[in-house]
């Protein structure tokens, strides 16, 4: 039976715990410059609705380094950008590919790719959800703390980055605290859903308004863009309102203790971060964008393996 990653939730804490480590191991061997193609033989569909460094970087290069081939498609490559429908887009590349990665606008359009492909489907980011960034993470956060028994503070838009994090934390046993203004905040039914997972391992999940009282006590800072693509119409109005919302040396001394920055990248410098935070020591930004290579490998692994 195959296995689509489209959301955290989706997934036991056992099966993404064990995706971590095996980042982890992928990691260390592609610095040893040891090289296991897994996926010798297999080919990746990467459909690109919304551009992207990271994702298609990471994707590409972790697919090559495990044997496999990788296929850039973009929306004017195909006829899903010319009005095909979904469900044949997907019975179609199940012909002629071992998986499918997407990385598209609305939520609904994955769910239903996975629905008519007969090959596992791979989130690279909806308007809703962005679990691969969030399992790039959560590595960086064990391999600095080696353990999940920590806060984060998440600061800004209550966005795709935001309700992963809410999933992520409450499968993980992490506490997370989001601090959002009002009528920019995650969606009722994610932390709904994120509260009920968290009572079985023991994570706070809340929503807060105030920033300074989400990152009391936080280990780790995390912030993304005021304004996501899509969203550019907005952006000198989402400046405004999100101004009290940046992170900056005043807010990352709030926490108390010592605490690490991330961020999901792009960074605008001077706007929800900045620079003098972004490039501080307590910045670990570049060590969690390697591990989108390492992450996404270990997914991929995961799905389009042999068991």
């Amino acid at each position: 039976m195959k296995r689509d990653f489209l959301t955290l939730r989706d997934w036991s804490a056992e099966d993404l715990k064990e995706m971590i480590q095996t980042a982890i191991r992928l990691k260390a061997e592609n610095r040893n410059n040891v090289r296991h193609h897994h996926l010798e033989g297999k080919k990746l569909a990467m459909i690109f609705e919304k551009p992207s460094t990271r994702t298609r970087v990471s994707f590409e290069t972790g697919m090559y380094e495990l044997g496999g081939y990788p296929l850039y498609l973009s929306s004017n490559d195909i006829q899903l950008g010319r009005g095909e429908t979904i469900k044949d887009t997907a019975r179609t590349l199940s012909r002629y590919v071992d998986g499918i990665m997407i990385r598209t606008k609305g939520h609904e359009i994955i769910e239903e790719l996975a629905e008519y492909a007969s090959v596992p489907v791979i989130n690279g980011l909806t308007d809703d959800f962005h679990p691969c960034q969030v399992m790039a993470d959560l590595q960086t956060i064990y391999e600095y703390k080696h353990s999940y028994d920590v806060k984060v503070a998440f600061i800004g838009d209550g966005n795709n980055m935001a309700q992963s994090w809410l999933y992520g934390a409450a499968k993980f046993g992490i506490d997370i605290s989001v601090a959002s203004p009002e009528g920019y905040e995650c969606k009722k039914h994610v932390y709904d859903e994120a509260r009920k997972t968290a009572e079985t391992t023991g994570a706070k999940i809340e929503l807060v308004r105030d920033p300074y009282d989400a990152v009391k006590g936080a280990d780790f800072i995390y912030t993304d863009v005021w304004a996501s693509m899509g969203q550019e119409a907005e952006k000198e109005a989402r400046k405004k309102i999100f101004k009290d919302y940046q992170v900056n040396a005043a807010l990352m001394a709030a926490t108390g203790k010592e605490t690490l920055f991330m961020h999901c990248l792009p960074a605008y410098r001077g706007l929800e971060v900045t620079e003098d935070v972004l490039e501080g020591k307590s910045s670990i930004i570049w060590d969690e964008a390697e591990n989108r290579l390492h992450a996404q490998k270990a997914v991929m692994l995961k799905v389009m393996g042999d068991k």
